[in-house]
């Protein structure tokens, strides 16, 4: 009962940090010093508590989706550095082209863990 309850809050908060990560991209397209600033600052948190509670998730998944799961996550996370990056030499091409790229994953999350 208590691991069911954790794992719904771990779904939930996976789910929440998917939104706001989406929700994310408007901010970018400002491009002003302080808008890549909460970018990269709000990146690394999500990205820190989704890395928590995806591995909530997966360790309690089945075997088989265990390994569906931990491909997701590996692109989303291999994404999200490559995002970082863009953010951190603020090149707004490369930052949108990885935004683009990290919603179809976010997307992808979400169906995973619904």
């Amino acid at each position: 009962m208590a691991e069911d309850a954790e794992l719904k809050g771990s779904t939930f908060r996976l789910k929440k940090c998917v939104c706001d990560l989406l929700s994310m991209r408007d901010d970018l397209m400002d491009g002003d010093d302080a808008s890549w600033d909460y970018v990269g600052s709000c990146l690394q948190l999500k990205s820190t508590f989704m890395y928590c509670n995806f591995n909530q998730v997966i360790t309690r998944a089945s075997e088989d989706q265990k390994k569906i799961l931990t491909e997701v996550a590996n692109r989303l996370f291999g994404t999200i550095e490559e995002l970082d990056t863009a953010v951190q030499v603020r090149s707004l091409p490369m930052a949108q082209d990885l935004c683009n790229e990290m919603a179809v994953i976010l997307l992808e999350v979400v169906a995973l863990v619904t």
